[in-house]
């Protein structure tokens, strides 16, 4: 059985609010636009009802800039913080975030990625850690 098949980009949840410009920028330039193999394959995990990115969000927006329906992907096989996700899904859906394409407007500058995105994980990851070490 392969592991890596593909997958419609409209069918998988975005977990993540914004994409780094300069990662966008640094994908673009590694990636050949005829040749989908040189987009680095994306892991995705089945969350609930919702087939979700663990990773990838750029790569796979960079394939949406491209116009590309479908992108590689394989199955998450790491131990990630699976609740976490769940929040972030959540955080996806408040916002009206449903598919990479929704993330068109939220192509930011790396230093407002750091602040926005990073600094509200790692909250959320303190205060998962504060939740859990009171059980």
């Amino acid at each position: 059985m392969d592991s890596i098949f593909l997958m419609n980009l409209k069918e998988i949840q975005p977990s993540q609010l914004y994409i780094s410009k300069r990662k966008l920028v640094k994908i673009q330039e590694k990636l050949d636009p005829n040749k989908k193999e040189t987009l680095e394959i994306i892991p995705v995990k089945k969350l609930g009802n919702d087939i979700v990115y663990s990773d990838g969000h750029t790569r796979a927006y960079v394939a949406h800039l491209l116009g590309w329906q479908e992108v590689r992907v394989e199955w998450e096989t790491e131990d990630l913080d699976w609740e976490m996700y769940e929040v972030c899904v959540d955080w996806c859906k408040q916002d009206e975030i449903y598919t990479i394409a929704d993330l068109s407007s939220r192509v930011i500058s790396h230093k407002d990625y750091e602040i926005l995105w990073y600094e509200r994980c790692n909250q959320l990851k303190k205060q998962m850690e504060e939740k859990r070490s009171k059980k």
